[in-house]
Formats: C-alpha cells, structure tokens, sequence
C-alpha cells in the first residue's frame, strides 16, 4: 500500500473514531512519525497533504529538517531527548513540539539554551511526557511527579511554554485504562495550575482509537503512515 492510500485509510479511521466518541475530527493532529525512513518518504507524505512529522533521535530530526527546510514540515521531537542534544533539537529548522519533557533537569537545559538561542521566537511549546503504565522500557514522569515537573517548569523556565501531557499506552492489554488515567490527570493539573493544558498526545498505530475515546487530541503513527521500517 503507498504512503498515499496509506494517509487516507488513517484519516478515515481518525474521522470515524472521532464520530464514535462525539467528538470533531480536526479536533486531532496526526503527526506522521518517520522514524526510519528517508525523507523522500516525508516528501511523498507531504504531497498526499501531511504537514506534521514527528521524529524519535535527535540526529535523524536534525538530518531530515535540514533536507526538507524548503518544504517547511513542522516537526514534533517525541522521543527521549539527552541533555547533550538540547543544542542540536533548538537548531532544527520548523521545530514546533517537545513532547518528551520528563525531569527537572531537561527543562532546565532547554531554559538556558532556548533563553539564549530563541532570538524573537514565542516559548518553546512543550509536553510533559508521564509514566502511567510501569513498563521499564518506557520513559516519563511518574504521576505522582507531574504536578512538581509542571510547578518547576512555570516557575524556573520562563521560556518554555507547557501545553499538555504526552503518554504511551501499554504493550499489551486494553490501553483504555491508561489513556483515561492520563486524561483525569491533564484536567486535575488544568485545576491545580490554571493553565489550558489543551494538549493530549496519545496514541498511536495499534491503539489511537482508543485514546481518541479517552480525549486524545494528537496521535502519534509511524507504520500506520509509512509502513513497516
């Protein structure tokens, strides 16, 4: 199947998720991740009109951004970001999203180096990425420590600007479950924080049905775009 017909089959599937849970479909950003694959492929995807792409390593972001800089994507970084790599994420062209802000410390790098590097640019948009399922193999903030994460970015980090919560749902089971628990906790730290939080990135190619049932206002699909890396 191309990349095409690919974008068209997950644009239904978005639309009649949406319809399922109520909801209005342009209420969800796909964000095409092309993890893996060259940007010709992100090319083709923009033809077919995809805007979005996100990308899970730094270097690869960097690469392609600078290989598609005249294209103008906008791209999401989703994947943990080192402190060592803050430099070279701020330098990508057409950045638009953290989605991995998940300690103090990586903040406090994006502070410093977004202070000095923004030049007339707003806040660097972020999320905070939480931990819900207990996987080891899955980053993020624990839910008992996204309200302290958010406290410290609102008060240290001036130019960051937290928009939402970014999750993963599990690797195996009902997702259900997770992406409820993440969305009770985007609207307790709205009450907590005053902040619009309007952001809820989840879900992706074997469950982002089910995160739209549970709120979700982005998705994040790789293979579903792209095919099998």
């Amino acid at each position: 199947m191309s990349i095409g017909a690919r974008l068209a089959e997950l644009r239904a599937r978005i639309a009649a998720a949406c319809a399922a849970a109520g909801r209005d479909a342009a209420e969800v950003v796909l964000v095409a991740v092309s993890k893996n694959h060259p940007a010709a492929a992100v090319r083709e995807a923009m033809a077919h009109g995809q805007t979005v792409f996100g990308e899970n390593r730094v270097q690869e972001l960097a690469g392609k951004a600078r290989e598609l800089a005249e294209a103008g994507p906008e791209w999401h970084m989703v994947g943990t970001v080192q402190t060592n790599k803050v430099k070279d994420l701020l330098a990508v062209p057409g950045l638009a999203l953290i989605h991995s802000l998940d300690r103090e410390k990586l903040a406090d790098a994006l502070q410093a180096r977004w202070a000095s590097a923004r030049q007339g640019r707003g806040p660097l948009r972020c999320l905070l990425q939480v931990a819900v399922t207990g996987e080891p193999t899955k980053h993020g903030v624990p839910v008992d420590g996204a309200r302290a994460l958010l406290t410290h970015v609102v008060r240290d980090c001036p130019d960051l600007a937290p928009c939402g919560l970014m999750a993963m749902g599990p690797l195996d089971g009902d997702p259900r479950p997770t992406f409820t628990e993440v969305a009770a906790l985007a609207a307790r730290l709205r009450d907590a924080s005053g902040l619009p939080l309007p952001v809820l990135s989840m879900g992706m190619t074997g469950d982002f049905e089910a995160a739209i049932a549970a709120g979700s206002t982005m998705v994040r699909v790789g293979t579903g775009v792209f095919g099998p890396r």
